[in-house]
C-alpha cells in the first residue's frame, strides 16, 4: 500500500486514526495492539505471503533482546554476548539471503557461464528498514540502553506503518516512551491539522515534482544500459534531474511518514535536512539519509574503532563503513562504488580539514564548498542510478564532453557558428526539450533557495530533531490561517488529480 494511493489517503488512514482514538479513549495499551495490527494489515496489502517473515523477525529479535537485557542485567556478561551474536547472525543471514543471493548468483553465473540452477529471490518490501531497526535494538539492549516492555509494545515499534517500509531507521530509546504514554491516544486538533498539512506538502513533492522530473531521468540511463551514449547535455540533465528526483522522492516520503505519524501524536526523526545545501561532504552526510547516517557510524564505525586508532585505522574503518553502507542500498556492484566514492570523498575531506584548515587555518569559500560538493555528489549518483558499471562511464564520458554537445533547437539560431560543437536536440521529456532543462533548473533553484519541510513546520515540533539552520521565514513558516488553509487545499486538489496511477517511491527499491 502506498502513501500516494487512494487506499491509502481515503481507506486505510481514516479507519487507523478513527479506531485508534476511539478505542485509546479507553484502553491506551489495546489501542497500541490494534495499531500493531493494523501495521501488519499494511504491511500484508503489498504481500500477504512475507507477513510471517515480518512477524517471525519480530518475535526472535524481542526474544532475544529480552533474553539479552536479563542476562546484563545479571552479570553474566559472556551468554549475554553469545545470545547478541546470535541475534546479529540471525539478522544479517536474514537480510544476507534475500537481498544478496541474486547478486552472488547472478556474478557466479556471469564468470563462470554455469548456471547455478537458483530462482529468482523476491526481495521483501521494507526489509533493510526493519532489520536495521531491530539489529539497533539488540545492541542497545547489550548496551543496558533498553527497558524491558510488552510484546505488543515491541510490535509496533517495528512495525508501525507509517516508517515501515522506507524508514526512518528508528531507535528503540526514542520511540517506545512514546508509544506508552497515554497522552498519545488522546485526539489532539493542532497535531492532526499540522499533520495533514505536513502530508500534503509531501504528497505534493512527490506527484507534482519527484514523479514529473523522473521523466527526464529514466530515458537517458535506460538508454545508457543498452550501450546508447547520451550526449553531452542529456547526460547532465539527466543526472541533474535524477539527483532532484531521489531528494524529492525520499524527503517526500519521510514528510509524509512524520506528518501520518504526528496525526497519530507520535514524532518521527527527521531523515533529511536540505542536503543540497552542504557545503562539504562531511556536512552533506549530516544531512542526508540521518537516521542511516547515524546508524552506521554508532553501530559499524564506531564499533570498528571510529577514530580511536590513528589517522590510517579512521580512514579504512570509514571506507569499511561507506562500503557497506552502499551495499545495504542494493545487491549491485554500482552501489558498492558509489559506497566507496563516497568513502574517498570523506577521506580527502578529513584531510584537508584536518591538515590545511585546523592546522594552517586554510578555509575554502563555501560558494565553491559548496559547487565541489555538489558535483561530486551528482558523479557518486550515476553510478547509485545506472543500470551497470558499463552504463556509469558511458554517462560520465558525456557528462566529461567526449561525446559532443548538443543543444536545444531553440538555441540553435541564436549560438549559430559560434558554438562549434552544436549537435541536433535528441533530449525530450514529459516538457520537451529547452522546456525541460527550464523545469529542472527551476526545481533546483527551489530546492537551494527554499526551506524545507521540516523548518517550515518547526514551531509545531512535528519530529524528534530540530534542523540546523533553524527555523524559517515568517513568510513561509506554517500556521492555522486563512492563507495556509488555501495553500494546503490548492497542494492537495493538484496532488489528487496526478494520482490516476500509482508511483512506487524510489526507496522501496532498497
Amino acid at each position: 500500500m502506498l502513501f500516494n494511493s487512494t487506499v491509502f489517503l481515503f481507506i486505510f488512514l481514516p479507519i487507523s486514526l478513527l479506531v485508534y482514538f476511539c478505542v485509546g479513549r479507553k484502553n491506551g495499551a489495546t489501542a497500541r495492539v490494534l495499531l500493531a495490527l493494523l501495521s501488519l494489515l499494511f504491511y500484508a496489502y503489498w504481500d500477504w505471503q512475507f507477513v510471517p517473515l515480518l512477524l517471525g523477525s519480530i518475535i526472535v529479535n524481542y526474544v532475544a533482546g529480552v533474553r539479552i537485557s536479563k542476562l546484563i542485567n545479571s552479570s553474566q556478561l559472556p551468554e549475554a554476548k553469545s545470545n547478541l551474536i546470535i541475534g546479529l547472525t540471525f539478522n544479517l543471514a536474514l537480510l544476507f539471503y534475500f537481498k544478496y543471493t541474486n547478486m552472488i548468483v547472478a556474478s557466479f553465473e556471469s564468470w563462470t557461464g554455469l548456471n547455478a540452477g537458483v530462482s529468482n529471490i523476491i526481495l521483501p518490501i521494507g526489509i533493510s528498514f526493519f532489520t536495521f531497526t531491530q539489529i539497533a535494538f539488540l545492541v542497545d539492549a547489550y548496551q543496558k540502553k533498553v527497558s524491558e516492555y510488552k510484546f505488543w509494545d515491541y510490535a509496533l515499534f517495528v512495525s508501525y506503518f507509517p516508517h515501515q517500509i522506507a524508514g526512518p531507521i528508528l531507535h528503540h530509546k526514542e520511540m517506545m516512551g512514546q508509544f506508552t504514554k497515554q497522552l498519545i491516544t488522546k485526539f489532539d486538533v493542532q497535531n492532526f491539522a499540522v499533520g495533514a498539512s505536513i502530508l500534503v506538502v509531501g504528497l505534493a513533492k512527490k506527484v507534482l515534482l519527484a514523479d514529473p522530473i523522473a521523466t527526464f531521468a529514466d530515458p537517458v540511463f535506460s538508454n545508457a544500459g543498452m550501450g546508447v551514449t547520451p550526449t553531452f547535455i542529456e547526460a547532465w540533465g539527466a543526472t541533474l534531474a535524477y539527483a532532484l528526483q531521489l531528494y524529492i522522492d525520499f524527503s517526500a516520503y519521510c514528510d509524509m511518514a512524520i506528518g501520518i505519524s504526528f496525526m497519530f501524536g507520535i514524532r518521527l526523526p527527521i531523515n533529511f535536512n536540505s542536503p543540497y545545501k552542504a557545503t562539504s561532504i562531511i556536512d552533506f552526510w549530516r544531512r542526508w539519509h540521518i537516521t542511516l547516517s547515524r546508524f552506521l557510524r554508532e553501530y559499524l564505525y564506531i564499533p570498528l574503532g571510529g577514530n580511536r586508532s590513528g589517522h590510517l585505522r579512521r580512514y579504512l574503518n570509514l571506507m569499511v563503513t561507506m562500503a557497506l553502507g552502499g551495499l545495504w542500498h542494493g545487491a549491485s556492484w554500482t552501489f558498492l562504488i558509489w559506497g566507496v566514492l563516497h568513502g574517498v570523498y570523506l577521506t580527502i575531506n578529513h584531510l584537508w580539514r584536518s591538515y590545511f584548515y585546523e592546522r594552517h587555518n586554510i578555509a575554502v569559500h563555501p560558494l565553491l564548498g559548496w559547487l565541489i560538493t555538489f558535483i561530486a555528489v551528482l558523479i557518486g549518483w550515476v553510478f547509485f542510478r545506472a543500470v551497470n558499471f558499463t552504463s556509469a562511464l558511458l554517462m560520465l564520458q558525456s557528462m566529461l564532453g567526449f561525446a559532443g554537445v548538443a543543444v536545444p533547437h531553440a538555441m540553435i539560431d541564436f549560438l549559430g557558428p559560434r558554438w562549434p560543437l552544436i549537435g541536433s536536440e535528441v533530449w525530450s521529456g514529459e516538457l520537451g526539450g529547452i522546456r525541460a532543462i527550464l523545469f529542472i533548473l527551476v526545481v533546483l533553484a527551489g530546492v537551494l533557495a527554499m526551506p524545507n519541510t521540516q523548518q517550515i513546520f518547526q514551531s509545531f515540533n512535528p519530529s524528534l530533531d530540530k534542523v540546523q539552520e533553524g527555523k524559517a521565514s515568517v513568510s513561509f513558516a506554517w500556521s492555522p490561517n486563512i492563507l495556509w488553509i488555501l495553500t494546503i487545499s490548492v497542494l492537495l486538489a493538484l496532488s489528487l488529480n496526478r494520482l490516476g496511477s500509482d508511483s512506487t517511491f524510489l526507496y522501496f527499491n532498497f
